[in-house]
């Protein structure tokens, strides 16, 4: 990859999509033993796709929020991720093999090329982290008022999402500034 790119800072970055809505899930909490602490679960049936990408050595991250996933959208968010990163840099975007990533008719931008992990392993990608903390501190045991309430939700739980706080979350043994192309 170096050499193909010679002039070029290669990064890696992770990425994939979140599912989160309006059929609540529920998660577990501390509580004092005995007790029963309730929470509340809707069962509406609306959903915001969170796309998001992470640089698990810097933080850096991008994301969208959009009501899909599919080629159109994933085209979209690459052309974000393009754009928010220099000029002087070529990234190594790791995803998984979903079908609007894998797709013939997806149009990559030219400083992006992606890296496909072997299917049915979600645990090599870093960011699959990031969906599980977001899900258990900011969109669990809560309901929403409507879809622009899902869309208010996902926004301010990623912004919370400090960079120290991603680099921590996706820390992996096997994307290390030694290692780094």
């Amino acid at each position: 990859m170096k050499e193909e790119h010679e002039t070029k800072h290669v990064r890696v970055f992770c990425m994939d999509e979140a599912r989160f809505g309006q059929q609540g899930t529920l998660t577990t909490q501390w509580a004092e033993k005995g007790s029963r602490p309730t929470a509340v679960k809707q069962t509406k049936y609306e959903w915001v796709y969170l796309y998001a990408a992470v640089d698990p050595l810097s933080g850096d991250s991008s994301a969208l929020l959009a009501p899909h996933v599919n080629i159109g959208t994933m085209e979209a968010f690459l052309q974000i991720l393009s754009t928010e990163v220099s000029a002087d840099d070529h990234l190594v975007l790791v995803l998984d093999q979903a079908g609007w990533h894998t797709s013939p008719n997806l149009t990559v931008p030219a400083n992006i090329t992606l890296l496909f992990l072997p299917p049915y392993s979600p645990e090599l990608n870093p960011i699959e982290r990031v969906w599980a903390y977001v899900k258990s501190h900011y969109l669990s045991n809560r309901t929403y008022a409507d879809y622009d309430a899902l869309l208010q939700a996902g926004t301010d739980a990623y912004r919370a999402l400090t960079p120290d706080l991603l680099r921590s979350i996706c820390a992996t043994s096997w994307l290390t500034p030694e290692n780094q192309m």
